[in-house]
């Protein structure tokens, strides 16, 4: 596949950046490689779950599959030196509802942490045109794009500001969204790819529930992570590359 002209190198000029995705694992099937790259740098990148992931594994009950999960994710994020990893409350896995509860949920989390770079996974309708993607994909990753707005303007969930004490945030400069179909972006990796690999094989359980119990975790994760990226690779430049549309503020 020749290379596509129009993408151009992800930014540079950030310090901060929060991810917001609906299921732990979202991260590692999308970013995982980038975030290592990042973090390496010197620069700063927190995780925000919406749910805990406790609808994913048929057989094993919510409350006991959320727990599991969540540790998982802590334990993957941690590989790609993420140390701040947070939950959102109120919202079920499989169920998500879209609208201001969840907004105003996203806006605080970000007029909190105070990024630049706003991270999300594809929240289009389908993968690349070919499989149907799931709702709470589509509804987290269209909530961030609205909350990067709302975190701004004082006058959008006031409450924030009255009971909380979270000023506005403008300083969201941009919104990358991994695994969308229209990528805009490119992020060259190498010496992150390792650990991305890593991070995506914590999330042991999750891939055997998945793909079965004689699924070793770490063979599907090199597997995945090495062929995602050389996908990407094949629309840039030929090196291994985590694509992202990229939506200026």
């Amino acid at each position: 596949m020749p290379a596509e002209p129009h993408l151009s190198p992800m930014p540079k000029d950030w310090q901060r950046a929060l991810a917001v995705v609906a299921h732990p694992d979202d991260l590692e099937y999308g970013a995982a490689a980038a975030v290592a790259e990042w973090t390496a740098a010197g620069r700063e990148v927190s995780y925000l779950l919406v749910t805990r992931g406790e609808a994913g594994i048929d057989g094993l009950a919510p409350r006991e599959c959320a727990r599991l999960r969540e540790a998982e994710q802590r334990a993957g994020a941690a590989l790609v030196g993420v140390h701040t990893v947070e939950f959102l409350e109120g919202h079920h896995d499989g169920t998500i509802q879209a609208g201001t509860a969840l907004r105003r949920d996203l806006a605080a989390a970000i007029r909190r942490h105070r990024p630049e770079l706003l991270i999300t996974l594809n929240h289009h309708d389908t993968w690349g045109g070919v499989r149907w993607n799931t709702p709470d994909h589509r509804v987290v990753g269209r909530a961030v794009l609205d909350a990067a707005g709302d975190a701004g303007n004082r006058w959008i969930f006031p409450e924030l500001v009255d009971t909380r004490g979270l000023a506005p945030w403008n300083g969201v400069r941009w919104v990358a969204v991994a695994g969308s179909p229209y990528p805009t972006h490119a992020a060259e990796v190498g010496p992150g790819i390792d650990r991305a690999v890593a991070s995506l094989a914590a999330h042991g359980a999750y891939i055997r529930g998945l793909r079965g119990p004689d699924q070793d975790p770490h063979t599907y994760a090199r597997t995945f992570v090495e062929q995602t990226l050389r996908t990407g690779g094949e629309r840039y430049r030929g090196r291994p590359t985590t694509l992202f549309q990229v939506f200026p503020r």
